[in-house]
């Protein structure tokens, strides 16, 4: 399809190899659930990746006594760092969930697809526990150091399946003295705080922040909550929670799950009830259907609505009321779009 004033695709600047038309044609339409999929996984991937390595680096130093292996300063910096990374690379092709609880919240108020839902969850807490996995083998020699050390001091039963062990770097635990109901407010509140932050930058109408800050700003929502909440337990996403807890019990067994059960189920759960609290909140006393959607949310959602009908994908949510009659501002703003989309056609077509 040739170059438009309209509409200026990437395959009209730089044409994809032949070997890779096929797959193109491929991935955009019977395989796009599949993509979606990946994508949720690799989202997961980047964020685990990144929190449970600073969360290794953490416990070994201080089990080992090497100084400045790790902290609770890096290992919050290393999750937001992750969950800007998974946002800004993924979230053009899946939405960018990467949490059960976001997918849910979006079930809940976008009227998000309950099968592809299941889908997301499923390769949400897949992506977790097979990063968990790669951690694992990539710190072995020294977690089975840390193991050794509390087997010789006899702290192997009291630390090793806490927040201070080796266990502790994949799942989450609290100790026995905690009073769990305070637990349960510290997640609960913590996760209702990131939830408040995510739907704000979801929102097309808030002025403040446009689409590419939003990665930013969630990422250091998360980074809050390591940073202030961590030491008295908080998990904020279910794939992170399951999928490490899982790969904690592939690795050493039942004794993985935690002396509380009850924690568990905080930790799993705890963050879709504080999700969907957030997301109403916002809904009912800060967002607002009678502001007008920014100039940057504009452009950014009817590339996204064009994309979906290039490739017969249905829209769903308030992508459908991206429609030819708009009122006179979007108007303005899409005749201002045009004219800079000419512009560019016109310095490519004199570039070949």
């Amino acid at each position: 399809m040739p170059p438009s004033a309209t509409h200026l695709r990437l395959s009209d600047v730089e044409p994809k190899p032949r070997w890779m038309t096929s797959w193109e044609k491929l991935k955009h339409k019977e395989a796009h659930w599949f993509v979606e999929m990946v994508a949720e996984m690799l989202g997961a991937f980047l964020l685990v990746y990144a929190g449970v390595g600073a969360t290794a680096a953490f416990v070994v130093g201080s089990i080992t006594g090497q100084v400045g292996m790790g902290s609770l300063y890096t290992i919050g910096f290393a999750y937001a760092t992750g969950v800007t990374f998974a946002i800004s690379l993924c979230a053009a092709t899946s939405g960018g969930h990467f949490n059960p609880g976001i997918t849910i919240m979006f079930v809940v108020f976008r009227g998000f697809p309950l099968r592809k839902a299941a889908r997301y969850i499923f390769a949400q807490i897949l992506g977790a526990y097979i990063t968990c996995m790669i951690v694992y083998v990539q710190w072995k020699d020294l977690l089975v150091i840390a193991e050794n050390i509390l087997i010789e001091k006899g702290l192997y039963d009291t630390v090793m399946f806490s927040s201070s062990g080796p266990a502790g770097v994949f799942g989450f635990y609290v100790a026995p003295s905690v009073n769990l109901l305070r637990v349960l407010l510290n997640e609960f509140v913590t996760d209702f705080v990131i939830g408040l932050v995510v739907w704000g930058c979801l929102d097309p109408t808030n002025h403040m922040i446009p689409p590419s800050a939003a990665p930013i700003l969630i990422g250091l929502a998360f980074g809050l909550a390591g940073w202030s909440y961590s030491p008295v337990g908080v998990a904020t996403n279910t794939a992170r929670d399951l999928g490490g807890r899982l790969a904690a019990m592939t690795i050493w067994g039942l004794n993985a799950v935690g002396g509380r059960y009850e924690y568990a189920a905080i930790a799993a759960l705890g963050n879709i009830p504080a999700t969907l609290c957030a997301a109403l909140v916002y809904e009912l006393f800060l967002g607002s259907t009678t502001r007008t959607l920014t100039p940057n949310h504009i452009h950014f959602l009817r590339a996204h609505k064009q994309y979906y009908e290039d490739n017969n994908l249905a829209p769903y949510g308030y992508l459908e009321g991206l429609n030819p009659q708009r009122n006179r501002s979007a108007s303005l703003q899409s005749d201002l779009y045009e004219k800079s989309q000419t512009e560019v056609v016109e310095v490519f077509d004199n570039h070949v």
